[in-house]
């Protein structure tokens, strides 16, 4: 379910085609009911805890093929120790980015989601619960590939990063302004890309500000390293510990 608000319109006939000349040319009734009460409270329910054991939760969301995965097999390995870290993996099938995560060393559970097109915060207290990470532990949910979805769906993070690559369009921000709305960090990914593609790192870091002036935004190789420490120096801020 990838609905937060139930809406409903009615819009009566045009006056010329209602018996009752004087009724308005056009009614509209919206009703928003939020029907995700049950996911926030479970949320709340997960912060908590995870504020209580010092671990800090950060929600990976992007388009498939952004390279998250491959982000997050460097940033464990270069890491290195630096404080314990674990990753919940999410994908609608198949355990191949747990795999890949498992074999950097990291404690990894994957979630699959079946036809589902993102991760609630059941799924996360669940996976939470599995694996149990130690206190100060940073915790790394890659969410299911999706651009829509799972900017609705509060799962008890700390913080909320969105990322795409320079294979994508830049003007993303602009066609899925939910999800860079909740972004505390863009990422926008592939940078070594650059001179073959079409894309606009000015223009892309003018449409983040356009959606959400608060985002900050960074480029970076996942595959190269380029720039990756502005990203490590982000995860290791006061404001993310």
């Amino acid at each position: 379910m990838c609905d937060v608000w139930m809406r409903a319109t009615r819009r009566p006939s045009a006056p010329h085609d209602h018996p009752h000349a004087h009724s308005p040319a056009t009614e509209t009734i919206s009703l928003e009911e939020k029907v995700l009460a049950r996911n926030d409270a479970i949320a709340a329910e997960v912060r908590s805890r995870l504020a209580h054991r010092g671990i800090v939760a950060v929600n990976l969301m992007s388009s498939p093929g952004s390279g998250k995965t491959t982000l997050l097999e460097r940033t464990i390995r270069d890491l290195d120790g630096d404080r314990p870290v674990a990753v919940i993996e999410g994908d609608q099938e198949t355990p191949l980015d747990a795999e890949r995560i498992r074999r950097t060393g990291c404690a990894v559970v994957q979630v699959n989601t079946g036809a589902g097109c993102h991760l609630d915060a059941a799924m996360m207290r669940a996976a939470v619960n599995k694996l149990d990470p130690s206190p100060g532990t940073l915790l790394f949910v890659e969410n299911v590939g999706n651009l829509i979805c799972p900017a609705l769906f509060d799962l008890g993070e700390r913080a909320k990063v969105v990322i795409i690559s320079v294979t994508e369009g830049a003007d993303k921000p602009l066609k899925y302004p939910h999800m860079f709305a909740v972004a505390d960090l863009v990422l926008v990914n592939k940078v070594d890309l650059l001179p073959y593609v079409d894309f606009d790192l000015d223009a892309c870091r003018r449409h983040v500000s356009a959606v959400n002036a608060g985002a900050r935004v960074l480029a970076l190789s996942a595959t190269r390293g380029d720039d990756v420490d502005a990203w490590y120096d982000w995860l290791t801020a006061p404001a993310i510990r």
